[in-house]
Parts: C-alpha cells; structure tokens; sequence
C-alpha cells in the first residue's frame, strides 16, 4: 500500500514553490489533528520546507533545495508514466 501523506506533501510543495507563505497562513492551510496525515510535520522532517524570519516581518515558509528535488522526482516520474503510456498506446 502507498504512502498516503506522500501526495499531500507533494501538493504543498508544489503550493509553497508558487510562492513563500507567511507561516500563520501555512498553519491554517495544513495544520492537521489527524495522526495519520501529518502532511506538515513530515515536510519538514524530511528538510522539504523551512521557515525565515525577515527583520519586521513576518515568518515565511520557504521550499528548500531539497523540496525542489522532490517535486522534479515527481514531475520526471509523472513524465515517463506518460511517456510509457504513449509508447504503449502507439505499439497498438
């Protein structure tokens, strides 16, 4: 059976990645009770996000280096499933 947080934490990558977001907005977004989908907790477990505080401002949730490289894994995984499925459906 897959990793059901995994795509979730994909989506906030990929919804961070867009732009840094102030950190009380991440927290209202993704902020969860739920035991089995600790989306936001995991994100940073793994180093995907990071949080920076500018002089005066409020904290951002920033993508890491090493959330950019998930999200290309994801993106090359989705383009050669989709590679593999026009091969496959031009063998016919």
């Amino acid at each position: 059976m897959s990793d059901p947080v995994e795509p979730l934490i994909v989506d906030l990558l990929e919804w961070i990645a867009r732009a840094p977001r102030p950190y009380a907005e991440v927290m209202e977004v993704w902020r969860t009770s739920c035991p089995r989908l600790p989306v936001w907790e995991e994100a940073n477990a793994r180093g995907f996000l990071e949080q920076r505080h500018a002089a005066g401002g409020p904290a951002l949730v920033v993508i890491t280096e090493a959330g950019l490289r998930r999200l290309a894994q994801r993106s090359g995984a989705r383009d050669g499933a989709s590679a593999t499925a026009s091969s496959a459906g031009a063998a016919r």
